[in-house]
């Protein structure tokens, strides 16, 4: 497999973007070798300049739930295009797809569009502390929401693959005010809570944590945050914007049956364009300007092709239905079973899976907090990584992320990468 197109191109990105990727976990920094610099995706697959094909485990770390350049999206996309890319005004496109997730999301009355996961998950801290009055939010170890100040503690994905638990830039201050608990430990809540009852505005969570690798909720987890902020006057936040549309029509807070306060998605609500959106009950959106004191705005919010795109998307998914999902557990379970029957007898491998979401951690389980996590063997991911590259297949380049299926894999797809892991295991 030739990839010298792609080492130009880096030794040219470098020149004038950082480590010359545009995002952390693209640099390969955590696995070692070139990073693949992608021309066009189909469906399950993507192809990188060089020619080569993958099939992709990442979606675009999570929006591509359809798979790549679904035709629906695209003509989408296309006929928005023909009338302008951005007015700074409000659109039709705007309304219609905070109606549908106002539909389709169980918590959420109303809705603001904003453009990035990051803005939705600073956004509802700002209206948290707003509402409340309070200025402390608890979030757990190695859950990542977005590189916004209060979040930089002790946070997963990049933050975690690179072993920086909180970044310079972050006010010493501001840190103090982000609380960390261990995710799964709810005794660990109850004493923050216990400590700071009057402090804490907020308690955001990933319903499914996937920035420190995929780990599902304990039974009663989920349930047991409600209570607590409930009964402490917090709100409860949940961080759907890996698991918005992901595990469930309506997100984690339908699988679970949890209403929380506030709900940030991102991801599959933009189609694969930059969109995210901010939900939850209606007495607490109004809060945000202009209709309240709580101030927010954004040039892009809302943009036409982005709207587009979401639409498109949640147009497909509503007219699936429960099928969707049905096949995407179908594949996810069969990925399951594949990746397992390709572990050698006596290997330090575990798997967590929440539906389409997976990942193979090169550590012994349970793994259910960061601290599960101790022991895991990046090197070996690292190698395993590029091995399953050189077979075709296109892993997530950090032990700490999650892959994603799509409606689009099919069982073949599934059974080559089982048939590869089991090649590449049965040799490292």
């Amino acid at each position: 497999m030739t990839i010298e197109r792609s080492e130009r191109l880096l030794e040219r990105a470098a020149r004038t973007i950082p480590g010359g990727v545009n995002s952390p976990v693209r640099a390969f920094g955590a696995v070692g070798g070139t990073p693949r610099f992608i021309e066009r995706g189909a469906g399950a697959r993507i192809f990188d300049v060089d020619g080569n094909g993958y099939v992709d485990l990442i979606g675009s770390w999570g929006p591509m739930i359809l798979g790549h350049a679904h035709p629906e999206v695209v003509e989408a996309i296309a006929r928005a295009l023909r009338d302008g890319t951005s007015f700074g005004a409000p659109t039709l496109a705007e309304v219609e797809l905070a109606e549908k997730i106002v539909e389709m999301v169980p918590s959420v009355d109303m809705v603001r569009l904003l453009s990035s996961g990051t803005e939705a998950t600073m956004t509802a801290a700002r209206l948290a502390r707003g509402h409340t009055g309070r200025d402390r939010i608890l979030k757990f170890e190695g859950c990542y929401h977005g590189h916004g100040d209060t979040f930089l503690i002790k946070a997963g994905s990049g933050s975690l693959t690179f072993g920086v638990p909180s970044s310079p830039g972050v006010p010493a201050p501001l840190a103090e005010l982000t609380l960390t608990a261990r995710y799964n430990d709810l005794d660990g809540v109850r004493e923050l809570f216990d400590r700071h009852r009057e402090e804490i505005a907020a308690v955001i969570v990933e319903p499914v944590a996937g920035n420190m690798g995929t780990v599902p909720p304990r039974p009663g987890f989920l349930q047991g945050l409600r209570e607590l902020t409930a009964s402490h006057g917090a709100l409860l936040i949940f961080d759907e914007v890996m698991t918005g549309f992901r595990v469930a029509p309506g997100g984690a807070q339908e699988l679970y049956g949890i209403d929380p306060d506030l709900t940030t998605l991102g991801k599959i609500v933009g189609g694969g364009m930059p969109l995210a959106a901010l939900g939850g009950r209606r007495e607490i959106l109004e809060d945000l300007s202009p209709v309240g004191p709580v101030y927010q705005a954004g040039t892009l919010s809302g943009n036409p092709l982005a709207t587009a795109a979401g639409n498109a998307t949640l147009d497909v998914i509503r007219r699936e239905g429960a099928g969707l999902y049905e096949k995407l557990e179908e594949r996810g379970s069969r990925l399951e079973r594949g990746l397992r029957d390709a572990m050698p007898d006596g290997s330090s491998l575990s798997i967590n899976r929440v539906g389409s979401m997976l990942t193979l951690f090169f550590a012994s389980g349970p793994i259910e907090h960061l601290a599960s996590l101790e022991g895991v063997d990046t090197a070996a991911y690292g190698k395993f990584f590029n091995a399953m590259l050189d077979e075709g297949v296109y892993f997530p380049p950090s032990q700490y992320e999650a892959l994603f299926l799509s409606a689009a894999h099919t069982d073949d797809d599934v059974d080559h990468i089982a048939g590869a892991a089991r090649r590449v295991l049965a040799r490292l």
